[in-house]
């Protein structure tokens, strides 16, 4: 009995001491996707990190790991991402590498854990508009919220989220008195706790987070998806919008479908692409394009103008759907049509009679008779004859004068029907004439 008791104490004292051994955290087996945010945020990039998300969760990861180095961006497209982040199961990691600037630092704390490298730095919040200045108080209370919430996401105290966005968050502590924007270096986020950590490179952090033996998986932007990223930043689609109807324009002066055109149409096109690819768009509004284009093309063709004008609108219609932003486009739209109209203006002015469009569509040669126009034949050799009239004149009607009838116009008044006349001038084809009285002697 003895020996059992002793048995079944040292099995305890080994189970115990087992307890006490460290768990193998290595993660052997898990997989880690690597994803990066970098440069501009913008909604390509919210495709990208979609599809990353997406893949992921396919693959049962245990954790993506956003590698962050950026200025910031869009807000709308930040928002996007946040909510993507915050939507799904798997842990999300910031790894601040540069920086996290703006919606950089908006994205970071919508992830449940974030690291930094010395010298990293998050921050800069602030909302702007396309012109540099400070976004409208409502514009402003919305972002304020978003960045509360995303530091309340992962327990984070919001005053310095708020602080980085808000420059009357008061934090002199930290360098952001009154009218500064928050900027946390790598060590302040690891003290007021929005950082867990700093580590050196992504090797470390897997060590740290225990994934040295995970199935690590980087995912990169494909060749499309680079396209879609550069094509829909507000500031390119807006060149592409301009450089595609100064093209066309362009086009309407030039003999023939050449460079312009193809210049104009394709900028167009790559508009909708870099679209189409980000998930901003479907190909119906690509179809709309198209259909606006031909019914412009069916008005040189057609009169009326009715086909133009639903060509037209079907066209700008098409480009607001496909755009992310209404007021991006607006504004995109707009400085399109100025610069085109001081084109043409300039074209006009300058190349008019020597362009093709107005070769086609403007009269240029003189009518004049010394050219050898006569808009009408005139009868300057009625002028004094005498004929009747075959009809009442009041003031128009017919008369006869020898034998060949003629539209006339009464000098005056009424004319009876059978009443004399003489042609007092012939001005073109309008004959005018003058009743002659029953006394007066005819010539």
């Amino acid at each position: 009995m003895n020996r059992i008791r002793i048995v079944a104490i040292l099995i305890l004292i080994f189970g115990f001491m087992l307890m006490l051994l460290p768990v193998d955290s290595s993660a052997k087996g898990e997989v880690v996707y690597v994803v990066p945010i970098e440069k501009t945020v913008e909604k390509g990039l919210y495709a990208f990190l979609k599809r990353a998300v997406e893949t992921a969760e396919n693959e049962n990861a245990g954790v993506i790991i956003f590698e962050i180095n950026t200025p910031g961006g869009a807000v709308d497209a930040a928002a996007d991402i946040g909510k993507l982040l915050t939507s799904t199961n798997i842990k999300t990691v910031a790894f601040i590498n540069n920086r996290a600037l703006s919606a950089g630092a908006y994205i970071s704390l919508n992830m449940d854990e974030i690291y930094m490298v010395k010298g990293a730095t998050m921050g800069a919040a602030a909302i702007i508009d396309q012109n540099g200045n400070t976004a409208g108080k409502k514009a402003e209370s919305y972002w304020f919220a978003e960045m509360k919430n995303a530091a309340m996401h992962a327990d984070r105290d919001p005053i310095y989220a708020l602080a980085m966005a808000d420059e009357n968050v008061d934090l002199p502590e930290y360098g952001a008195e009154k009218g500064k924007l928050l900027t946390l270096t790598s060590e302040q986020a690891v003290e007021v706790k929005y950082a867990e950590g700093i580590v050196n490179n992504l090797d470390e952090l897997l060590e740290t987070l225990g994934y040295t033996e995970a199935d690590v998986r980087p995912l990169e932007l494909s060749m499309p998806e680079k396209i879609a990223r550069f094509i829909t930043n507000p500031f390119v689609y807006s060149i592409l919008l301009t450089i595609g109807i100064v093209g066309l324009v362009l086009e309407l002066f030039s003999p023939g479908f050449g460079v312009f055109g193809f210049t104009g149409i394709s900028a167009l096109l790559l508009f909708f692409y870099g679209h189409l690819v980000a998930g901003l768009t479907g190909y119906e509004t690509l179809v709309l394009f198209i259909i606006g284009i031909a019914l412009i093309l069916l008005e040189f063709f057609i009169s009326g103008g009715i086909a133009g004008f639903v060509g037209f609108v079907a066209i700008i219609a098409s480009l607001f759907l496909a755009a992310d932003n209404a007021v991006h486009m607006g504004i995109s739209l707009l400085i399109a049509i100025v610069v085109s109209i001081l084109i043409s203006i300039l074209l006009i002015k300058v190349f008019g009679k020597k362009m093709q469009l107005f070769k086609k569509l403007i009269l240029t040669d003189s009518t004049n008779r010394e050219s050898g126009y006569i808009a009408n034949k005139s009868r300057l050799e009625l002028i004094g004859l005498v004929g009747h009239t075959l009809t009442m004149l009041r003031p128009s009607g017919t008369i006869v004068i020898e034998d060949e009838r003629l539209d006339a116009v009464s000098e005056g008044g009424f004319i009876g029907k059978g009443s004399k006349v003489r042609v007092m001038r012939a001005e073109g084809a309008r004959i005018i004439v003058r009743e002659i009285p029953k006394l007066d002697k005819e010539r």
